[in-house]
């Protein structure tokens, strides 16, 4: 579904698979990282009016009347000083970090503390953006991209497609006959609304696609694996916010192991085919290059259990 890190995992593909960024490909994404680091510094000031948070220091709400100024007279991925001065500034302010503090009431990209964090490394004159700093940028997907790459005598060629739901009539008929479908949903967003509808939760988005999918005759016999991604957020998220806001039958214990267990459950149990049809699933986080290679070369072993089961070889 939208924003559940289908495209960074398919960066990870280039990191691991292919010979990762190379200088000039790292620098191309600066426009990409600043251009994120602002949209989210907007985001905040917006919703501090909007959930009616004021600011610890008076002298910032000038600064947020800049920025929004600003916004509109910069070219779109630069950052002048001027801004980054703003946008530190903002930052430090308890207001802000209170709005911060409740970003599943309004939409905001996961990077965002990520990088307003560590934005006096990203001006640093010289700034070469490393490996992570590439991962965490966003970009909303159109249409369909295409990356191609060898892994245990093996040619993939993986499909990135658009999770919003504008995207997904581009797509779907496009599968049919594919080997497996990677299926991606965010674990952290069981307290969040669409970007494209403010009425529907997230996760229960997340559920209904991945209904509609895994049970659709284009795919009766393809293998199916689910990564519930973002874990780390979810880990953060599930000791203040509890499950129940997106499960109101949930009343077992709000940790990691049981929560997440839950969310599993209730993807597998919308398999209409369970006595024939395995559906593997796997808790990811995207950004984390390590756990990426280990689920993908679990999954790898998986495709080609099958296709050997296919062939009558297993």
């Amino acid at each position: 579904a939208g924003e559940s890190g289908k495209s960074t995992i398919v960066k990870q593909m280039k990191i691991i698979h292919q010979d990762g960024y190379s200088l000039e490909e790292c620098l191309e994404f600066i426009a990409i990282i600043y251009s994120n680091t602002l949209q989210s510094m907007l985001a905040i000031v917006r919703a501090m009016t909007t959930l009616n948070i004021q600011y610890g220091d008076s002298a910032r709400q000038d600064d947020a009347r800049k920025l929004l100024h600003l916004s509109d007279t910069i070219e779109e991925g630069t950052m002048p000083k001027e801004m980054s001065d703003i946008i530190g500034r903002l930052w430090k302010d308890a207001g802000i970090q209170a709005c911060f503090d409740r970003a599943s009431e309004y939409q905001l990209n996961d990077s965002a503390g990520y990088y307003l964090s560590d934005l006096e490394r990203l001006v640093t004159p010289g700034y070469v953006p490393t490996e992570q700093d590439v991962l965490r940028s966003r970009v909303k997907t159109t249409g369909i991209i295409e990356t191609q790459f060898s892994f245990k005598d093996l040619n993939f060629r993986m499909f990135d497609v658009g999770g919003q739901r504008s995207e997904r009539k581009k797509w779907i008929h496009c599968f049919e006959g594919v080997t497996c479908i990677i299926f991606i949903a965010a674990l952290s967003a069981y307290d969040m609304v669409l970007v494209e509808d403010d009425e529907v939760n997230r996760m229960h988005e997340s559920l209904h696609l991945f209904n509609s999918i895994c049970n659709h005759r284009y795919f009766a016999t393809t293998s199916i694996v689910l990564f519930l991604n973002k874990k780390d957020v979810f880990l953060e998220k599930i000791k203040k916010a509890h499950l129940s806001i997106c499960f109101p039958d949930y009343d077992g214990p709000n940790t990691y192991d049981d929560a997440g267990n839950y969310i599993k459950l209730q993807f597998l149990e919308l398999n209409m085919r369970r006595d024939v049809k395995e559906i593997y699933s796997h808790m990811t986080c995207a950004t984390d290059t390590e756990n990426v290679k280990f689920v993908f070369d679990a999954v790898t072993d998986i495709i080609i259990k099958e296709n050997l089961k296919d062939c009558g070889l297993f």
